[in-house]
C-alpha cells in the first residue's frame, strides 16, 4: 500500500487517478508528476515498487503544497478576508455564493434546502 503525503492511495486504482485522492492534485497535476518522474500512468499503484513510491513522495513532499498545508493555506486566507471586513469575506461568513453568482434563484450548494416562508395567522 502506498502512503503519501499521508494518504492511503487505492491500489487497484490506475497511479495517474489513484495520485488525485490527495488534496491538491488533480488530473493534470498527476499526469505531470508521472511524467516528470517517467512513470506509466496506466500502472497500478499496488504494481509500484519501493523506489517509485520513494520517488513519488519525495517530488510530492518538496514540490508541492498538498493536504494539510493547503488547506491550512486556504482557510486563512478565507479568515483574512472575514476579519478585515472585505466583500468576499462577507460572503464567506453569511454562507452566500462569493464569486458573484446569481441569488434570486439557484445558489442552492452554499445556501442549503429551501426554507419556506409562510404568512404567518390572519389578525383578527
Amino acid at each position: 500500500m502506498a502512503r503519501i503525503a499521508g494518504v492511503n492511495l487505492p491500489t487497484q486504482k490506475r497511479l495517474e487517478i489513484g495520485l488525485t485522492y490527495i488534496y491538491g492534485i488533480g488530473q493534470s497535476t498527476a499526469q505531470t508528476i508521472c511524467t516528470t518522474l517517467e512513470l506509466d500512468p496506466n500502472e497500478k499503484v499496488r504494481d509500484l515498487t519501493d523506489d517509485e513510491v520513494t520517488k513519488l513522495r519525495n517530488y510530492i513532499d518538496t514540490e508541492l503544497e498538498v493536504e494539510g498545508d493547503l488547506r491550512r493555506d486556504r482557510g486563512q486566507a478565507v479568515k483574512r478576508l472575514t476579519e478585515i471586513g472585505a466583500y468576499r469575506g462577507i460572503r464567506h461568513r453569511r454562507g452566500l455564493p462569493v464569486r458573484g453568482q446569481r441569488t434570486k434563484t439557484n445558489a442552492r450548494t452554499r445556501k442549503g434546502p429551501k426554507k419556506t416562508v409562510g404568512r404567518g395567522k390572519k389578525a383578527k
